[in-house]
């Protein structure tokens, strides 16, 4: 068991912090600034924003000082290497991925003095897969969200000055005044004015909701407030959480009580979560607003499954895919502005779906937006790519089902704990019978007639017979029940 004794490093400055020894290392520095983009055209980027290694602690009391700051636990929560972890993101097709561990008292030195110097072991260690520093924040009056710190040569004390500063779980002895709702408003503005402001998205934000219409450390005007004060900052949430083999065994069996995503008390449905899956839910009232709230899917990896956790390896069966240059600052840009699309269970590759304006110039992909005249007919094509091969599941699924979802922008809800969007409607369903097939791509041609004002799109799809997502008993296998959804394209009036 790795101990870190938190308690002696409570002495050292904190503002400016120094760059510390580090085991046979010598003096660790700060990683390099990005200089420039890569060339070249964009492409889907698969990802993980949701990772978790051995510096997410367990704490337990000092016996020298049991009314000091506690002891941290290494290798308690999460199990493994930074770079285990991007060693597997890579065996299972990840472009990029994000580090994010817990939090807890005084936990801004792990992160600061241990975590960010096997950040940049892995990063040589493992160049295929870029690494983003981040963390699982500890939200003031929320529950954890992934937080993505840009990569520059200041990552490592822009994490420190955000997790010292805000991280609810951070101050020892606690202070309350870390959980009250403003501070976390206070959060978002600091972060907004950085020189490169980091991404928050909301992780799992149901998982503590006691009933489908009463939610727990999360709630639809907490989000609107976040999006509201930062709305380049806190742009989604986890459509489809982590922890999806929850119902396995070490051996491959099957668990009777295994719950995806450890959501007992509202359960996913197709394994995400309900402010994603219902149409016409929260998501889709966050849409019909005009936001720019967007979804991703992750592991949220601490332990495998086959060593007895509830975990997939990062890759192993969620990914998030941005349409990115192979660039740090391309995907952020990607996450930041939408262009999203997650799958389970590697049912599709490549999701790309293209609006245009019939008999004019102008089109729009996922996570953008197309102007057109008032009554003007869309011309929609989804191009989707299912991959003939086999996933880390040993099956080759199938896409048996494409949806077009959509409905009208109607401008900030009245009443800001709306979780519903009731114009939103399934607009059209594609089956085999009405795609064609080029090669491992299925093709859709859709022409929208006219319609009357502002709207957005988005597609989903799945590889079961359900006509919406049904609710996921315990025991099910994730493998049986495999979806993908893409981020909406907006569609505005022009005069």
């Amino acid at each position: 068991m790795k101990l870190f004794k938190l308690a002696v490093l409570t002495a050292v400055a904190l503002s400016p912090v120094p760059a510390l020894a580090h085991g046979d290392h010598g003096q660790v520095l700060e990683a390099p600034a990005q200089r420039g983009k890569a060339k070249g055209a964009r492409q889907w980027l698969a990802g993980d924003h949701h990772i978790h290694s051995e510096f997410s602690v367990d704490y337990e009391k000092d016996p020298a000082n049991p009314d000091g700051p506690p002891i941290a636990l290494l290798g308690r929560d999460g199990r493994y290497s930074i770079r285990k972890n991007a060693e597997m993101a890579r065996s299972f097709g990840l472009s990029w991925m994000v580090s994010t561990d817990h939090g807890g008292p005084n936990h801004s030195r792990v992160n600061h003095d241990l975590a960010y110097p096997a950040l940049l072991e892995s990063r040589k260690a493992v160049p295929e897969v870029l690494q983003f520093f981040g963390m699982e924040l500890d939200p003031p009056n929320g529950d954890h969200a992934s937080l993505i710190v840009p990569h520059s040569a200041g990552e490592r004390s822009q994490l420190f000055e955000i997790e010292k500063g805000y991280s609810r779980r951070e101050p020892w002895p606690a202070d309350p005044a870390f959980d009250e709702p403003s501070h976390m408003l206070s959060a978002l503005r600091a972060m907004k004015a950085q020189p490169l402001p980091p991404l928050v998205f909301a992780n799992h934000p149901s998982r503590s909701a006691k009933a489908l219409d009463a939610y727990g450390r999360y709630d639809p005007a907490e989000l609107r407030d976040w999006n509201d004060t930062a709305p380049e900052v806190a742009v989604g949430m986890e459509g489809a959480p982590g922890h999806q083999a929850s119902a396995f065994k070490p051996d491959g069996g099957i668990d009777p009580e295994g719950r995806r995503g450890g959501y007992k008390q509202v359960p996913t449905r197709g394994g995400f979560d309900p402010m994603t899956a219902i149409t016409g839910g929260f998501w889709d009232a966050m849409l019909a607003e005009g936001r720019r709230w967007w979804i991703t899917a992750t592991s949220d990896s601490h332990f495998n499954w086959r060593e007895g956790g509830n975990d997939f390896w990062p890759g192993e069966y969620s990914k998030t895919y941005v349409l990115a240059r192979k660039d740090y600052a391309d995907i952020v840009d990607g996450l930041r502005h939408g262009r999203i699309f997650v799958t389970t269970g590697d049912l599709v590759s490549a999701v790309d779906v293209a609006v245009r304006p019939a008999g004019a110039k102008g089109r729009a992909g996922i996570g953008e937006e197309l102007a057109v005249r008032k009554g003007q007919p869309l011309l929609i094509e989804i191009r989707v790519r299912d991959p003939k091969r086999f996933n880390a599941g040993g099956r080759d699924p199938m896409v048996r089902r494409i949806d077009l979802i959509g409905g009208p922008v109607t401008g900030p809800a009245a009443n800001r704990t709306a979780d519903r969007a009731p114009q939103t409607s399934v607009i059209a369903r594609f089956t085999a019978a009405d795609w064609q097939v080029a090669g491992e791509d299925i093709v859709v041609r859709y022409r929208l007639p006219e319609f009357s004002g502002p709207m957005y799109l988005r597609v989903r799809g799945t590889n079961t017979d359900e006509l919406e997502p049904e609710i996921d008993p315990a025991g099910e296998n994730p493998w049986d029940d495999l979806w993908f959804y893409a981020n909406p394209v907006f569609v505005s009036i022009r005069p």
